[in-house]
């Protein structure tokens, strides 16, 4: 695990993730940081408490807009339709590739 240290809407902390979860995390607290501020920014909210519900009420709207909350594919997690795209997008990169010289397709 690698300690990092971060800031959230001017507030210091330390938080502990694995190397390969580093800039996941760091994204995750720049989003984090912006919804805060916005919110901040609003003025209808003073309270560092009030603040972080709020942004966080906000951010789960936006997972559960993304979410498809019926049909086959209602259990997919968004990470699992990006690897599945990632995967047909490779076997069509593959599949139109140009043949060489003097092989059939």
């Amino acid at each position: 695990m690698e300690r990092i240290d971060i800031s959230i809407l001017g507030r210091d902390y330390s938080l502990a993730c694995s190397p390969g979860e580093k800039d996941t995390l760091l994204a995750a607290v720049r989003y984090v940081d912006q919804r805060m501020l916005g919110v901040k920014g609003s003025g209808k909210v003073s309270s560092n408490e009030r603040i972080a519900v709020m942004a966080a009420i906000q951010i789960a709207a936006e997972l559960l807009a993304v979410r498809a909350p019926d049909g086959p594919l209602g259990n997919v997690a968004l990470g699992d339709f990006k690897r599945r795209i990632d995967d047909i997008n490779a076997l069509l990169d593959q599949a139109f590739e140009p043949a060489a010289p003097g092989t059939a397709r």
